[in-house]
């Protein structure tokens, strides 16, 4: 038999949970908070989620890799940017997110509250 890592449902998924910053474990050692997965009818793997301020690290990371360079070296227009894909993503949800983004692209709180308000005033004008 197959064993569960190497089966194609695993392999499929394996790359979103990456993605999520997720771990794959056996689901005989799954938790309440963990989702379990099944295929035709078999647990198959259990996947613990990432805490929300570890997600916000993951995403700022992953943009990093996108730009190819730290996001505090990016150009104004191209922060304002990552600051909307981040409020797109919900990383001012998360306690101290406006902080943390912050400190990602080197700006201050104030700065970054600009780009919201900015985007937001932007919004209002089109509907």
């Amino acid at each position: 038999m197959t064993e569960p890592r190497d089966h194609p449902f695993v392999t499929a998924v394996k790359p979103l949970v990456d993605a999520m910053g997720g771990e794959l474990m056996d689901p005989a050692l799954a938790q309440p908070d963990d989702v379990v997965l099944s295929w035709e009818g078999q647990d198959l793997l259990a996947v613990r989620l990432p805490q929300l301020s570890d997600s916000l690290e993951r995403i700022l990371a992953a943009l990093e890799r996108r730009h190819g360079v730290p996001l505090s070296q990016l150009d104004r227009k191209t922060k304002q940017d990552v600051v909307r894909i981040l409020e797109a993503r919900g990383a001012f949800s998360v306690r101290h997110g406006v902080e943390t983004v912050a400190g990602a692209l080197g700006v201050s709180r104030f700065t970054v509250y600009n780009y919201l308000n900015r985007e937001n005033a932007n919004k209002d004008n089109q509907a």
